[in-house]
């Protein structure tokens, strides 16, 4: 028997980590309801999924709008039958201080990285509890703990993740409800190749930027969206039935120093 055999989780973000988590998940028979506002990374995920075997719903939707999610929801509901696991990846990353970002940007970041946790939860939290209970993972970030310059609405939507999920955690716990976060650092995804890119575009060595990040990690490299998905597959698993309200960094051991030599 898979881990996930007759689980329905919905995952949010079709590229990077959510990507990976989908097909972790998959891979474990769980039937999988994935939400993306990115059509191509949308279809690509249909295509693998399905070539794989997997029952999937993939759906078009920005998740910052609550209709929207409202009605991932209830497809995936209506396809499945309910909903075990939520994982939340869909992410933006502005750069810009407090002066610098655009109001209309700040508010962008708060909805898509901590509104879209409030919506899934708003909406999926009363199907699991119908289901007798469930899951659900936010993917939060070490700038939610230590932040780099340029990053002000990022690293604080990351923060309020951490704690979101505490919140969530205590006020669920009692219906069999289990919330926790993962605080990835430097990871392959489409969000850190734009930092590798940075002003150069289509010209920059992606590569070396990734060796350059790499080596701010005590393990010397970067990790790959495959580690976390596994991290977050454990949490959503009965193997983690003792495990909610707490945050999890897969990092490294970026945050275990400090940067002074």
């Amino acid at each position: 028997m898979k881990d996930f055999d007759g689980k329905i989780a919905l995952v949010t973000g079709t590229t990077g980590i959510g990507l990976a988590t989908a097909r972790r998940l998959a891979a474990g028979g769980a039937a999988i309801i994935a939400c993306g506002i990115d059509r191509a990374a949308n279809t690509a995920m249909r295509a693998e999924l399905g070539n794989s075997g997997a029952e999937a719903l993939v759906v078009a939707v920005d998740v910052s709008v609550p209709d929207q999610v409202r009605d991932a929801v209830a497809a995936g509901v209506e396809r499945f039958g309910g909903l075990d696991i939520i994982v939340n990846s869909a992410a933006v990353h502005p750069y810009g201080t407090a002066v610098s970002t655009d109001f209309d940007i700040w508010n962008r970041a708060m909805s898509v990285n901590v509104g879209s946790i409030y919506l899934t939860a708003h909406f999926g939290i009363p199907e699991m509890i119908r289901r007798g209970g469930g899951a659900i993972v936010n993917v939060a970030s070490v700038q939610g703990f230590a932040c780099q310059q340029n990053v002000a609405a990022y690293a604080t939507t990351k923060g309020a993740i951490h704690t979101l999920t505490r919140a969530l955690a205590l006020d669920h716990a009692r219906s069999g409800i289990r919330v926790n976060s993962v605080s990835p650092g430097s990871i392959r995804t489409p969000i850190l190749e734009k930092a590798a890119r940075g002003e150069n575009g289509t010209d920059a060595d992606v590569e070396a930027a990734y060796k350059r990040f790499g080596e701010a990690h005590p393990i010397g490299r970067i990790g790959e969206p495959e580690e976390v998905a596994e991290l977050i597959a454990f949490l959503c698993s009965s193997k983690a039935g003792f495990c909610t309200g707490a945050d999890y960094r897969i990092d490294g051991g970026l945050t275990a120093g400090i940067g002074v030599k």
